[in-house]
Parts: structure tokens; sequence; C-alpha cells
């Protein structure tokens, strides 16, 4: 499985990426892999705010529905509409078309108390 090293991860399975002022959020691909084929993403309104911890968004697959949890706060300046006609793009590539949504307003403190790619494979191994 591939773990961009540019991203921070979340126990919950959530990887963030700066882009500019903003912070890019989406799920891993060890996170769509178990879901299985992604068929629905309700995308969150922009302008909502979202704390540490709180439900994102809900993926629908072919197994289950599961929360998306913000792996910071912030404020939901952009989202993914490609997924509304698409969802399987999360499948087909997490890190990069498969992103959810770009938050704004987000402390370099909650980033820096995230997982390196390195910590993420540990977790991931049972370590």
């Amino acid at each position: 499985m591939e773990f961009p090293n540019e991203c921070k991860y979340t126990k919950d399975h959530e990887w963030v990426r700066m882009d500019g002022d903003k912070v890019i959020v989406g799920i891993t691909e060890f996170a769509q892999s178990e879901l299985g084929d992604l068929v629905f993403v309700d995308l969150p309104q922009v302008g909502k705010s979202v704390a540490t911890h709180g439900t994102l968004c809900v993926v629908e697959s072919t197994k289950a529905a599961s929360d998306v949890y913000s792996p910071v706060a912030g404020t939901v300046a952009e989202r993914n509409d490609a997924l509304v006609d698409d969802p399987g793009i999360i499948n087909r590539t997490p890190y990069t078309d498969g992103w959810i949504v770009k938050l704004s307003g987000v402390s370099e403190a909650e980033l820096a108390g995230l997982m390196s790619a390195e910590e993420y494979k540990k977790l991931l191994a049972g370590g």
C-alpha cells in the first residue's frame, strides 16, 4: 500500500496534506480498501465548521456506510464535487483526485500532532 510522506495520518485512517493556506483531507488507501467499492459520498457544505474528530462526511460502499472524521478543526473551504458523480475516484486515487474537502483556518499545532507515514505504517502493522 502507498502512504505518501507529504501526508499526515490519523488512527481513523484519514490523511491530510498542506495546500498553500488550506489543508486537504481524504481517507487512506487502507481505509478505502477495507470499505470496498464506494457508491456514495455525502459531502459537507462549504462554510461548515468542523471540530477535531467530528464527523466530516459519510461514505457508503457496497459493504457499509462509514463516518469520515475530521483530523483537525477548521472550516470547509472547498469540497470535491467530482465525488458526487463518481465516488469510486476515492478507490482509484485516494491521495490525489480522491480528496474529500479542503479546510481553512487549521492550527499548525494540530497538524504537528498527526502521524507521519512511518508512524501510520507501524499502526497498521499492529505496533
